[in-house]
């Protein structure tokens, strides 16, 4: 029988109000059977793997991203050579054909580094003098001068420094991570995001794409924490609201949820009833999470930060906070690094704000005893250019950037890979962005050619299907 508009319309009618008086029933006895409303058990969501393969070095990772583009130039990979060619040609045996971002076509001077480098730790390890708190703590560090990515432009490298690919849709290293180990945090995120300025004022733009679940069940996509004012909006209940029928409320909503999940077998059905339940349970952890008056004074002149100021250094000290808590995934985004001018007084200004901080996550991390199962990351999305822009800034670059980790099984004290005389290409153990994804998920007991997600027919995988390697000579 052919079924017309109006008939389908009432069939639709009947079945929603149908299985709205299921629920009700259901929610009836749910309240007769427990004799008060409670939300579902606040038990640490677990991952898919069960059981790992490899020996897990890393509990949780803290990656601290430099959203602009971090000149290695000034930063952690010494270029003399540079310096004796300042304003001349750039050979053209090394540009010709290559791509470039806004500089193609254009006479390509060379441009010197615009800081002293100086020497650090054991090794006497060569990095910007601008740095000296991190070149303090150098002999934890391994930097990679090696590191190259495929994408040239801001937005399209951030999603392939966060997911493995430059198309928008795929699951961020955050949510990879939290879907396979689950998290051991019992009321706050398995995934979490802060921001932070600086004085620079150039509010580099990144998105809610970047740490987004993609394809994955989206509770674990990342959720951000503003640094600064209320750190989550809509926190507080509106007058008149209290707990106890915010609980209700929610076990209400929860249980029809779940009596509709258990009838259409949706996964993002239980991805909103855990939502509700984690938005209940933050309205106490994260006022008690963001409250600093616990901190010893000489650790917030550590951090080199006022508590709620919205800082990098305020940031890398929430981030302590939250790894103490069981968060497994932590990323922290300082921005305004993008100097296609003013190179030298913008890495000054950034350095100013980021030094102190991170050596003071190391050593809090350190004297804490956390420091060995928490893999440090500090990248930004790529490099720039040995090559002026302008008259004293640097272009984007792909092939030559320099990253570096600490914690977790990484060889401290260790320079790995090369760049040319120049610092225009990697000479020396090209490693690329999949490789350090692979190296992540090695440090975290996860076999990176054995972790997928079939997603339109293809088992896709974080580290990518080219063959990335796990960059076994920075491990301990």
């Amino acid at each position: 029988m052919t079924m017309t508009p109006d008939d389908l319309q009432a069939r639709r009618l009947f079945l929603g109000r149908t299985s709205q008086g299921l629920g009700a029933v259901a929610l009836a006895s749910l309240i007769q059977s427990t004799g008060s409303i409670q939300t579902a058990s606040a038990a640490p969501p677990r991952g898919v793997l069960e059981k790992l393969t490899l020996p897990q070095r890393a509990k949780r990772v803290i990656w601290l991203s430099m959203a602009g583009g971090p000149s290695q130039l000034e930063t952690f990979d010494p270029k003399p050579k540079l310096t004796e060619m300042h304003d001349q040609p750039m050979p053209e045996s090394m540009t010709k054909g290559q791509q470039l971002a806004q500089l193609q076509g254009q006479k390509l001077k060379c441009f010197a580094p615009q800081h002293p480098f100086s020497k650090f730790g054991k090794n006497g390890t060569e990095i910007c003098s601008l740095f000296p708190h991190i070149g303090s703590v150098i002999d934890d560090i391994c930097l990679v001068r090696s590191m190259t990515t495929d994408a040239i432009n801001h937005d399209p490298a951030h999603m392939f420094m966060n997911t493995g690919s430059q198309i928008a849709g795929r699951p961020s290293m955050g949510a990879w991570v939290t879907y396979g180990l689950g998290s051991e945090a019992e009321d706050l995120p398995g995934f979490v995001v802060l921001t932070s300025l600086g004085k620079g004022g150039q509010n580099q733009p990144i998105a809610g794409r970047q740490w987004s679940s993609g394809f994955l069940p989206s509770k674990y996509q990342g959720v951000q924490l503003r640094s600064k004012g209320d750190s989550v909006l809509y926190l507080n209940n509106p007058p008149g609201i209290v707990q106890d029928r915010q609980q209700g409320d929610v076990a209400a909503i929860n249980a029809l949820n779940q009596h509709y999940e258990s009838t259409v077998h949706d996964p993002e059905i239980a991805t909103r009833i855990a939502q509700y339940e984690m938005a209940f349970r933050l309205q106490s952890s994260v006022p008690e999470l963001m409250d600093m008056r616990n901190e010893d004074a000489k650790m917030l002149e550590l951090y080199g930060c006022t508590p709620g100021d919205g800082s990098f250094g305020s940031n890398c000290l929430l981030a302590r906070r939250l790894a103490e808590r069981g968060v497994r995934f932590i990323q922290l985004y300082h921005k305004d690094w993008d100097h296609h001018s003013g190179v030298k007084e913008g890495v000054e200004q950034k350095a100013n704000e980021i030094d102190r901080p991170c050596m003071a996550l190391i050593n809090d991390l350190k004297q804490r005893g956390m420091l060995q199962d928490t893999l440090i990351v500090w990248a930004g999305e790529f490099g720039r250019t040995p090559m002026s822009q302008g008259s004293n800034g640097r272009d984007h670059h792909n092939k030559a950037m320099t990253v570096w980790l600490a914690g977790a099984g990484i060889k401290g004290g260790l320079v790995y890979g090369a760049t040319d005389e120049l610092g225009y290409g990697v000479v020396e153990n090209l490693t690329t962005v999949h490789d350090l994804h692979a190296t992540m998920l090695q440090q975290l007991g996860i076999d990176h050619n054995a972790f997928s997600f079939k997603f339109q027919g293809l088992n896709a995988k974080l580290s990518g299907v080219e063959g990335a390697k796990v960059i076994t000579d920075i491990l301990t």
